[in-house]
């Protein structure tokens, strides 16, 4: 394993983002514990539009094609561990394609790797729940990922609702109260849990007040991928404010 650093002996997180994104870095940061460090390598985009399905496949696409150069810069930092501040990517495919996508992510980096679709997985098993609400910043089509995701991993997708924003940056200009409606919209006495995906969407703050409201879990993919970063490292802090997982697991 690569060295710690002084500042940050418990493990040194390099973190993979699209350069749109402006959400992810302020929220793992307010989740951030002693002793542990946040490195960005950004994702060139090209073209932030995601205004239908044809441009959000034509971004997947440019993303896959410099992603690389993302990985192999924050890795001169020599980081302990990788983890992905997308989510898109990390549903694409379903479940056979989130598999070659953290192994890809693993060889480009050799370093074991926490990525959305994985920590949202591992926190909706912690809490035991198998039918969810589903809520995502994408169009159809990005939609379409996320469910054929859980449903190949076993879950019953019972609701999805998509927000369509028109490109990579109004995502992190979606209003809390906008938020906090979507996912009242998905919610339904059959309904488990609510999971969000897009990590672009500023969710963290509002997890706990919709888990008081809803009554059941909310996860919250930033938190989700934060808090299995922490657990696969053997970092067991508990923090309070932002939902049940990383209060309680």
């Amino acid at each position: 394993m690569p060295p710690t650093s002084l500042v940050s002996p418990r493990a040194v997180f390099g973190l993979i983002v699209p350069a749109t994104n402006t959400v992810v870095e302020a929220e793992f940061n307010w989740l951030r514990v002693p002793g542990v460090s946040w490195h960005s390598g950004r994702i060139d985009i090209k073209n932030p539009s995601l205004k239908d399905d044809e441009t959000v496949e034509q971004f997947m696409r440019d993303l896959r094609a410099t992603i690389g150069d993302s990985v192999r810069m924050v890795c001169q930092c020599f980081p302990t561990y990788l983890v992905m501040g997308m989510s898109a990517e990390t549903f694409w495919g379903g479940k056979d394609g989130a598999a070659k996508f953290e192994a890809f992510m693993h060889e480009l980096s050799g370093l074991k790797v926490s990525t959305g679709a994985r920590a949202a997985q591992a926190a909706l098993d912690k809490f035991g729940a198998r039918r969810i609400g589903v809520v995502t910043p994408y169009q159809p089509v990005g939609d379409q990922q996320v469910v054929d995701f859980f449903t190949q991993m076993g879950y019953e997708v019972v609701s999805v609702h998509g927000l369509r924003c028109d490109s990579a940056t109004s995502i992190a200009d979606v209003p809390p109260d906008v938020v906090k409606d979507a996912f009242r919209k998905v919610d339904g006495p059959e309904v488990e849990a609510l999971l969000q995906a897009g990590t672009n969407l500023p969710v963290a703050s509002v997890v706990a007040e919709l888990e008081a409201e809803l009554k059941k879990p909310v996860i919250a993919i930033n938190v989700a991928t934060v808090w299995h970063a922490y657990r696969t490292n053997g970092i067991e802090d508990k923090i309070k404010g932002y939902g049940r997982l990383l209060e309680e697991f």
